[in-house]
């Protein structure tokens, strides 16, 4: 078996790799740009919001738990619409870019240690470069895609956006296999 730390330089080089594809993806690709609607009268709904004094936290519309969901008028709220999730995030100006930037980052690592991991419980010490593409890449793929099939589920994600992300999953895959099949020790 080959040791978790012998891999720190892979599960280092594959987060920047896939710090870097995210970026291209996100700022220079034009398939994501659709995935976010502007409200009808984006102000009006702004200036409601805020007269309302709502924390930072996530919300659902109409809201309803447990028996509720049975109750006459809670069912006519929700045949009445919308029904929606809002996330209210806390004030801070033009969004911090920055702190989103480093937290990113934060979770490729992350996400490059548990791909380690597997390959270092699964794979021996010379694997060849396809076998360690294979393990590695569908390992990253699960944990950089899979998450958003979910919030579709539950929570009205669009499939065109989760169809999206399975792309940029699969590039993110394949971009962490490659580092690691040309890293993974000898």
């Amino acid at each position: 078996m080959v040791s978790l730390t012998g891999l720190w330089l892979p599960i280092l080089v594959s987060a920047v790799m896939v710090f870097i594809t995210s970026s291209v993806i996100w700022m220079l690709l034009p398939y994501h740009r659709t995935d976010w609607k502007k409200l009808p009268n984006e102000e009006a709904a702004m200036n409601t919001l805020r007269d309302q004094g709502i924390a930072p936290g996530m919300y659902v519309f109409p809201h309803a738990m447990g028996e509720d969901l049975k109750a006459e008028d809670v069912r006519a709220r929700f045949q009445r619409g919308p029904v929606g999730f809002l996330m209210v995030r806390p004030t801070e100006g033009a969004l911090s870019m920055g702190s989103n930037l480093i937290q990113a980052f934060i979770f490729y690592v992350v996400v490059s240690f548990f791909v380690a991991y597997l390959g270092s419980a699964t794979l021996p010490m010379g694997t060849d470069y396809l076998k360690v593409f294979q393990v590695t890449g569908a390992s990253a793929f699960m944990a950089y895609g899979m998450a958003n099939v979910v919030n579709a589920i539950w929570f009205g994600m669009s499939w065109s956006f989760v169809a999206k992300s399975f792309f940029d999953a699969l590039v993110y895959g394949c971009v962490t296999a490659g580092v690691f099949g040309s890293m993974w020790p000898t």
